[in-house]
């Protein structure tokens, strides 16, 4: 769990203190790249002094309870893994796309639950979605600079959004893709 919870926090660029007397072969290794610090003892009191959140995924229930404590105390959001009552913020389960992003969440009722819902979604929203979402953003900024009628805007920005791109996308048709963009663009 710790180690899902790592990795997550990895791709937004966090800096990550893991304290723990044990580690996952990933972790270690993560600790070894410098990419992570590991304090590799048990939590002490004072340990989430400066924190700007905290994650408790030790699966001990005394030592989820002093680190809830001691956050709560401090005004420093806390997520104890499988505890909800302990928890500051939920953390829900994220399906990444480049720029698009969809969070699913149960609301701490059932973790398992919301994962596979996100799994689910992943099905439906594969990864032809980040080249889908780049040319929308291109496309979207180029529409913006050129075009000074707000009607005639939402006009490209429906036609680009029918669903034709993304099939061309999905299709790997990536020259057809593009001259579509250009075509919406241009007419009228």
């Amino acid at each position: 769990m710790a180690e899902r919870k790592v990795e997550s926090l990895l791709a937004s660029d966090a800096r990550i203190t893991l304290i723990s007397p044990r580690s996952t072969a990933r972790l270690t290794q993560l600790a070894e790249q410098r990419r992570i610090l590991w304090l590799q003892r048990v939590f002490r009191q004072g340990d989430t002094a400066g924190s700007f959140l905290v994650i408790s995924a030790s699966g001990q229930e005394e030592v989820n309870r002093l680190v809830s404590e001691e956050c709560k105390a401090n005004n420093i959001p806390v997520n104890v893994v499988d505890d909800p009552q302990k928890c500051g913020f939920l953390v829900p389960a994220v399906l990444r796309r480049g720029d698009l992003v969809i969070a699913v969440s149960s609301g701490g009722a059932s973790p398992l639950v919301a994962r596979g819902i996100r799994d689910e979604l992943a099905d439906r929203y594969g990864p032809e979605y980040e080249q889908y979402l780049a040319y929308l953003a291109e496309a979207r900024a180029e529409t913006l600079r050129s075009i000074p009628d707000a009607r005639r805007r939402r006009q490209v920005f429906e036609r680009l959004s029918d669903g034709r791109l993304l099939r061309l996308i999905q299709g790997e048709r990536m020259d057809e893709a593009k001259e579509w963009v250009k075509q919406c663009l241009l007419s009228p």
